[in-house]
């Protein structure tokens, strides 16, 4: 395994001297290469018997292997707390291969597709009983990589099976009609897309495009259900597995040398194992495409998820104190390793003595 962090740091400034990258590319891969580096900070832990420990400031950025993980795993115990106590559906919502381009042009649209993703669901809620103005709960998170790290938005969303109601407290129900739901987002995202770029060079093109996708795509665009979700472990699983990930694991990047990477992955089609050998460069490309726009909001709540619950539902929820010690670097490390850095081996604990930033003297 090679760590994603020794590419940037070995390539990186000829790779910029190269190419054009969007600033905050440049500012989020930098923030990787000095991640752990003491010469930027850190923290000091000493023990009765004269011991020291020194932590290194990380760079909390999604992009580093470490910190992205740290990051996910927070982000799960975010959402956690929102969830209500009931079944869930997870639910992936994707694109026409011709839409790609469009959405790698303008990042902004990339809120389109949150909004239609959304919509599709939202609307269908509301024709079953019109009076009732059924509305059921969505988490959804932007993906814009595929296994085979290429550009592919789509939203992965967590879906309530069942809703609320004027009249009614929760309503259940199992059945989501997927056939419905693939003509019903293509067209919802189309007319969302025609709106946005109404103004835009590329419009003439999109029209044409349109009228080429109804034709090809009878069927609507591919939306795809995983089995539903019917407990806590399923729900914090799924959460884990795809809210916040970086884009490549650590795992997958298999060798690096003479300017050449290698990395693997299991072919989305039939799941078969490949493995890919090219340029850093190019490897570098397909890498930063996926750096989200600063302060761009990759996880989004809509319907019951994007305020305050109905009071006869049960929720369950993670108190904001735990969250927080959950989020402690220490208590993270004791959790997935099963270790406590901070055990002096004298069997004593440390405690916190000092903290030192880059222009102390």
């Amino acid at each position: 395994m090679v760590a994603l962090k020794t590419i940037f740091k070995d390539s990186w400034d000829d790779f910029v001297k190269a190419h054009k990258v969007r600033e905050v590319v440049d500012f989020e891969v930098r923030k990787v290469i000095d991640c752990g580096d003491s010469k930027k900070g850190f923290t000091v832990y000493d023990c009765d018997c004269g011991n020291l420990k020194i932590v290194s400031f990380r760079c909390k950025s999604r992009t580093c292997n470490s910190c992205g993980y740290q990051y996910q795993s927070f982000r799960a115990d975010f959402v956690k707390r929102k969830l209500i106590n009931c079944d869930h559906r997870h639910i992936v919502f994707t694109i026409a291969q011709e839409l790609r381009i469009y959405f790698q042009r303008d990042r902004k649209l990339l809120n389109v597709l949150f909004q239609s993703a959304a919509q599709t669901i939202s609307s269908w809620w509301l024709e079953q009983t019109p009076a009732e103005q059924f509305e059921c709960g969505m988490i959804s998170t932007l993906h814009t990589f595929g296994r085979d790290l290429k550009w592919n938005p789509h939203i992965h969303m967590l879906v309530t099976l069942g809703a609320t109601g004027k009249n009614t407290p929760f309503k259940k129900s199992n059945f989501i009609p997927f056939a419905m739901l693939r003509k019903r987002f293509m067209t919802t995202l189309l007319f969302n897309l025609r709106n946005a770029l109404a103004d835009s060079p590329y419009f003439q093109d999109f029209k044409k495009l349109v009228s080429t996708l109804y034709k090809a795509k009878e069927n609507g665009f591919y939306v795809f259900a995983y089995a539903k979700l019917t407990n806590s472990n399923e729900v914090i699983n799924y959460m884990l597995r795809y809210i916040a990930r970086p884009v490549i694991a650590q795992k997958r990047i298999l060798k690096y040398q003479n300017g050449m990477v290698t990395f693997c992955y299991n072919r989305h089609e039939d799941e078969k194992y490949v493995e890919e050998t090219i340029p850093v460069f190019e490897f570098l490309k397909k890498v930063i495409i996926h750096i989200p726009d600063r302060y761009f909001n990759m996880i989004r709540y809509y319907g019951l998820y994007a305020k305050p619950h109905n009071l006869t539902l049960k929720m369950k929820k993670l108190p904001l104190r735990h969250l927080r010690k959950l989020n402690l670097w220490q208590i993270r490390i004791q959790k997935d390793f099963g270790i406590n850095p901070l055990k002096c081996t004298c069997g004593k604990f440390m405690s916190f003595f000092e903290i030192v930033f880059p222009n102390s003297s």
